[in-house]
């Protein structure tokens, strides 16, 4: 019952993230430098750290997980070029955006939104102490996922509507996460090529989309500063949550 309780905490938490990017749409430059930052930063300080740690643990080769990051980063660039190319044959001036993109980075996000629920679950299974630590590093970073899913699904000329109804999803994925566990467990090395898989893919996000995008037209030290202090507030969260 916790496990639940504590689930609806992070519905709230990612809503008032999500609710922020929609209404600060209009500085959409700034936010998108900010969210950077802490895609970079979860992919180095939250993902890969657990997916290296179960390799270790269970004594897994590492290969497959590093393919897998590769994988994810590659498939994104593969999609976005794809639909850019696709665009660039309508459009004389094409943007290189496509509303497809924000939905498959949106959809990812929310996966992993999922996962975390599945983490507050699990957690909560091996005891009530470990459960409450786990639902605190979610409901913590949670509101930067909301902020993520809106970002990407906006910068990719999604509308408002469509925006707001992925976050709806990512909101309710840890609800869904934490109800799975009581009918089902996900394989610890299934666990780990995900995990690099989605690194992969928010590394390619952060680095390669978002980053150039909010610094194409409004470059300031202003924007870095934000970029810096997205890596600062996730590099906390999973300092003091770990």
């Amino acid at each position: 019952m916790e496990a639940i309780l504590l689930s609806f905490v992070t519905f709230i938490s990612t809503g008032l993230g999500g609710l922020f990017g929609i209404k600060n749409r209009d500085k959409l430059h700034y936010i998108m430098s900010f969210t950077a930052g802490v895609l970079l930063a979860v992919t180095f300080f939250d993902i890969l750290p657990e997916a290296f740690h179960i390799t270790q643990e269970n004594n897994f080769d590492i290969s497959p997980t590093m393919i897998a990051v590769v994988a994810g980063f590659l498939i994104i660039h593969i999609l976005e070029k794809a639909a850019s190319i696709h665009v660039s044959h309508e459009d004389e001036y094409p943007e290189h955006k496509h509303p497809l993109v924000g939905v498959v980075g949106a959809s990812g996000l929310s996966f992993h939104s999922f996962l975390d629920g599945v983490g507050i679950g699990l957690g909560f299974h091996i005891n009530p102490h470990v459960g409450l630590l786990v639902a605190f590093a979610v409901i913590a970073h949670d509101f930067s996922d909301g902020l993520n899913t809106v970002t990407v699904m906006l910068k990719n000329k999604n509308t408002t509507k469509k925006a707001f109804l992925f976050l709806l999803i990512d909101a309710l994925a840890p609800i869904v996460g934490v109800l799975a566990t009581y009918l089902f467990t996900i394989p610890d090395t299934v666990l780990t090529i995900y995990l690099g898989f989605f690194a992969g893919f928010l590394l390619y996000i952060g680095a390669s989309d978002l980053l150039p995008e909010a610094h194409s037209k409004h470059s300031s030290f202003k924007m870095i500063g934000l970029t810096l202090l997205g890596v600062l507030f996730i590099f906390i969260v999973t300092r003091f949550t770990a």
